[in-house]
């Protein structure tokens, strides 16, 4: 594998507007997405964090370091294509929502998961007009028709930055609901992410600190406050 990097050949990063939005230009020209599509951005806060990450390189390009760029690169050149597919994709994991299946025993974990997944179904119910229903155990038990309806369509209106982003607060934290309550500003989300990390938590109680399995959460957690501060800017 080639360790190739491209070399940084402009001198400034400049947002400037564009038709529908915002664009990024490296010395007056014009930055394309990996697919050679134009990068019109929808909001000049969003542009504003795209050029401050091309203005950061120094060297060579390193877009591991670029995430609001390979964000808006994804909505444009993969979500604006697949629309539909994404976002029902997205709407399934309603019907097996991570917050509706319940630990068997012990008592103690049982109660913790209605403290804090219960107020999380109680706000869906009464916010997004969806109710999902808690079951004990791990067997597929089907939700509501019309909840699951409800949520599909409220997906489905996101757009294709919000649904980039909505993508992974989504499949990050396993959860339909919790998703929506990150978009949304239920908690901060921080707190609505060690609420969809519960069981591990509780794992980690029992049998003692994992650092790779630490360090691999903190990963997985950088990228979920990511996509909810790139769904901020995206409106």
């Amino acid at each position: 594998m080639s360790d190739w990097k491209p070399k940084r050949f402009w001198t400034a990063s400049t947002v400037v507007p564009a038709e529908n939005g915002y664009t990024v230009e490296l010395d007056g020209r014009r930055v394309k997405t990996p697919a050679k599509a134009a990068l019109i951005l929808p909001t000049q806060a969003m542009a504003d964090a795209v050029a401050a990450e091309w203005d950061a390189q120094e060297k060579e390009v390193d877009p591991t370091l670029m995430p609001f760029t390979r964000s808006a690169n994804a909505a444009i050149d993969k979500v604006r294509h697949q629309h539909a597919e994404v976002a029902d994709m997205l709407a399934d994991y309603g019907d097996s929502d991570l917050l509706c299946y319940r630990a068997t025993h012990p008592q103690t974990l049982q109660q913790r998961q209605a403290d804090q997944w219960d107020p999380a179904l109680d706000w869906a119910a009464e916010t997004l007009a969806a109710r999902l229903v808690p079951v004990v155990g791990v067997l597929h038990q089907p939700q509501s028709a019309e909840a699951l309806s409800t949520l599909r369509g409220r997906v489905h209106e996101f757009n294709d930055f919000q649904l980039a982003a909505f993508h992974d607060l989504v499949s990050l934290s396993g959860s339909l609901v919790l998703g929506f309550a990150a978009a949304m500003d239920w908690r901060a989300a921080d707190e609505i992410w060690d609420i969809s990390r519960l069981d591990e938590a509780w794992q980690t109680e029992q049998w003692g600190h994992d650092d790779e399995a630490h360090a691999v959460a903190e990963i997985k957690k950088a990228a979920f406050l990511h996509a909810k501060r790139f769904i901020e800017i995206s409106i």
